[in-house]
């Protein structure tokens, strides 16, 4: 038979690998729950489309030809590429490997995304996992798009809700961070009054944590600060806040970050009378596409790091 027309099967490249490993047919066939008939019929079919035997028989046993010892090598990566191949698939299945992209904005991103993400790689340190922080609008174009699986964002009236599968987290609080030499570092509460005179950086307008300051500012009847930095970069306004007597306004989990060690990088919150809040953001994935196994159990670890008793409902 030609041999462009070699037609095998596992369960033949199995039987050649173990009459190999034991030196005998009724081993082989013993390891494979066969019998020797079957076996030998089996051997007999492959050397028969090799045109050629794969061993010799002697009297101790069979060693492979040299044929056989090159039909062996390839045949054994054969049989591990199929077996990694049910690894794979199982372990997909199980949600422990694949890939996955999420995203969401800064303060959940801290809070949420980073202890969830830990707990799946420590379980599974294959899983592909691909981290955007971005801004809602973004974030929701992406996901629309069918380019993440899942976000933690605010639902913006451009975007129809109903394509979505929503869960309710909760709303965003704002520190108003400084370096820790910062003049006003050691007052006991500032008023919005006393920080309008400040230099400040703050994201785009439209960005939620710039509206809410501003907002705060509006509720006391004073303008937004006349000397205002624009920054999406988060580097970026460290870097200015480190070296100046600049304020920001960011999510309280980024302040904490901040603060608390390891990180303990010489900022500080200025004590404000005021609160300032921002809406509730949700976890969104879309309707028409279920999760992944793995995007699946992500999303339910982000769930469950919530304290928000609604999403210990998450799993679907």
């Amino acid at each position: 038979m030609s041999l462009e027309r070699l037609s095998l099967k596992p369960p033949q490249l199995r039987l050649i690998h173990q009459i190999a490993l034991t030196g005998q047919l009724q081993m082989a066939a013993e390891v494979l729950a066969m019998t020797q008939p079957a076996a030998s019929r089996m051997l007999s079919e492959v050397e028969r489309q090799v045109g050629a035997a794969l061993f010799l028989r002697l009297p101790k046993g069979m060693e492979p030809t040299e044929i056989g010892a090159t039909f062996l090598r390839r045949a054994r990566v054969i049989l591990r590429e199929m077996d990694s191949i049910a690894t794979d698939i199982r372990d997909m299945r199980g949600g422990h490997a694949g890939a996955v992209r999420v995203g969401a904005v800064t303060g959940p991103a801290v809070s949420y995304l980073v202890p969830a993400i830990r707990r799946v790689k420590h379980e599974s340190p294959g899983a592909q996992i691909s981290v955007d922080v971005q801004p809602s609008r973004e974030l929701l174009r992406h996901l629309a798009a069918g380019e993440m699986d899942f976000v933690l964002a605010r639902i913006l009236p451009e975007f129809d809700s109903r394509e979505f599968n929503i869960l309710p987290m909760r709303d965003e609080k704002v520190s108003l961070i400084a370096r820790a030499a910062h003049p006003l570092a050691r007052a006991q509460v500032v008023t919005l009054t006393e920080l309008a005179g400040h230099e400040w950086i703050m994201q785009q307008r439209g960005a939620p944590i710039r509206e809410a300051t501003l907002a705060a500012f509006a509720s006391v009847g004073l303008s937004e600060p006349a000397d205002i930095i624009d920054s999406p970069s988060m580097l970026w306004t460290l870097a200015y806040l480190a070296q100046s007597d600049a304020i920001a306004p960011v999510s309280d989990e980024v302040a904490d970050l901040l603060m608390q060690p390891p990180v303990s990088a010489g900022f500080t919150v200025l004590r404000s009378v005021h609160q300032i809040s921002v809406s509730t953001y949700y976890l969104l994935d879309l309707v028409r596409r279920p999760l992944s196994p793995l995007a699946k159990r992500l999303r339910d670890e982000v769930a469950r790091t919530s304290r928000n008793p609604l999403l210990d409902q998450v799993g679907r």
